[in-house]
């Protein structure tokens, strides 16, 4: 699949790139794509609700009153579950909510997500953006040029450019992520895939050393 190259200003170069067929080109798996969504979700919970037991909270341990011969009905103490105060039942407690996904389902995943996105035609490829200094309103000019400032985007660096982080931190819609960290949620969650020259070029070469 070839897609025209961009300028920074949203113009068209005349050139084209080839999106390698094995990561944009294969037929989408729905079902490894949920399950790499569920397992990055998952990993983001943190576990830590908890609620005590009557055996946790605060009360006495005496019975009430005594078995019988009352009239109402038996009791123990006033950790009951059953009165204000007392315990809660099979109420939740602190877990790892992770699981595991073998290497080749979440790689068949992420390329599922990409190939998803070369079908809607929901990539843009653009010449490669170099940022000397953070500058947000600089990189949003970059964005509305591309027609991209009403779009959810994932925009995707060749490397760790960390001014180039910074400019696109406080841009609405916008999150910028390495090439070697983008992960199949992240795919997902965009609208629009944003892709440099040379994160082209990795890709090429990532199926030419496989």
């Amino acid at each position: 699949m070839q897609v025209d190259v961009l300028n920074i200003k949203g113009e068209a170069t005349g050139r084209k790139v080839e999106l390698p067929a094995e990561f944009f080109g294969m037929e989408p798996n729905d079902h490894l794509i949920y399950l790499a969504v569920k397992q990055y979700l998952a990993a983001q919970r943190q576990g830590t609700h908890k609620v005590k037991t009557r055996a946790e909270v605060q009360g006495a341990s005496r019975k009430l009153h005594r078995q019988k011969g009352t009239g109402g009905a038996r009791k123990g103490n006033i950790r009951n579950p059953l009165y204000k105060g007392g315990g809660t039942i099979f109420g939740p407690k602190p877990r790892d909510y992770s699981f595991k996904l073998n290497r080749q389902v979440k790689n068949l995943a992420f390329y599922s997500a990409l190939s998803h996105k070369a079908k809607s035609n929901s990539i843009v490829v653009v010449e490669d953006i170099q940022m000397e200094t953070p500058k947000t309103r600089e990189f949003a000019a970059i964005i509305n040029n591309l027609k991209l400032g009403d779009k959810k985007t994932l925009f995707l660096m060749p490397e760790d450019n960390y001014n180039t982080y910074l400019s696109t931190r406080n841009i609405p819609r916008v999150k910028a992520n390495i090439f070697h960290d983008a992960n199949t949620y992240d795919v997902m969650n965009a609208t629009t895939l944003l892709l440099t020259e040379n994160v082209v070029k990795q890709f090429a070469e990532t199926e030419t050393e496989a």
